[in-house]
């Protein structure tokens, strides 16, 4: 078994469970705020970010295991070549830790330290990560890309909520 079948998954998992556990731990103050009237309910949001998490794993896992091989042909010989770009590989694997990184930042700045506005600010650089993920996998494995688009979905309306909440608790 391919070592990344255990990293990718636990990565990702570590970055679930840092951003939940910093998110339940402003609760107690989120329940005080104004929230939109289309606000979800915790268990869907909890069940998004599940199936989010999953599916970017999931990306992660084709790009690192299938994504930016070339084959071609030894024309002196007839052999059939095969190599892994690693610089391309590369790039998109910083961009994923990137987007963790944010991920996690983006529940710090909202729920720990109750800063809406700069949460707002972060959540797009959130998710113009998960758009440059996309246009880097996409020529790659268009699979792969596809999989980001419920997170690129969910991003907009989550940044999107987060704006809504802020301008509902201007004081």
């Amino acid at each position: 078994m391919q070592l990344n079948y255990f990293i990718i998954p636990l990565l990702t998992i570590l970055t679930a469970v840092t951003g939940s556990v910093i998110t339940s731990r402003g609760m107690s103050w989120y329940k005080t705020i104004i929230r939109p009237g289309f606000t979800p309910p915790g268990s869907i949001i909890g069940a998004i970010w599940t199936i989010i998490f999953i599916l970017s794993a999931s990306s992660l896992l084709i790009v690192w295991n299938s994504a930016y091989v070339s084959t071609a042909i030894n024309m002196t010989s007839g052999q059939i070549i095969t190599a892994v770009n690693s610089a391309e590989r590369n790039v998109v694997v910083l961009v994923f830790i990137f987007n963790a990184i944010l991920n996690v930042l983006w529940s710090w700045l909202f729920f720990s330290q109750q800063r809406m506005l700069i949460a707002f600010y972060e959540a797009l650089v959130l998710d113009l990560t998960v758009v440059v993920l996309i246009i880097l996998i996409w020529p790659a494995s268009i699979i792969a890309a596809m999989l980001l688009l419920p997170y690129a979905i969910w991003g907009a309306f989550a940044s999107f909520l987060t704006y809504r909440i802020w301008r509902l608790n201007l004081s």
